[in-house]
């Protein structure tokens, strides 16, 4: 089994946590699906910029796809927690 590097581990990470927040939460009221995403990346030991948060949230809530790849290469402040 190959090591898992920081970026690949952080993508995975990203990708689960938008995975799980989607699954259940596409018709939910964006301050239920900004709180679900806070949680998960918590739990994913994971950090996103609020600005990135902010996107994340509306793309959910609007059904949109969420482009991870894109979103863990632009790490601005984020990264692991």
């Amino acid at each position: 089994m190959t090591e898992m590097n920081q970026d690949e581990a952080r993508v995975q990470a990203l990708r689960g946590v938008v995975e799980r927040v989607t699954a259940w939460q596409e018709t939910a009221p964006e301050g239920t699906i900004r709180g679900e995403l806070t949680k998960a990346l918590h739990e994913a030991g994971v950090t996103l910029t609020e600005e990135q948060q902010a996107l994340v949230t509306e793309k959910i809530s609007h059904q949109e796809t969420v482009d991870v790849d894109l979103l863990a290469a632009d790490s601005g402040e984020g990264g692991p927690a």
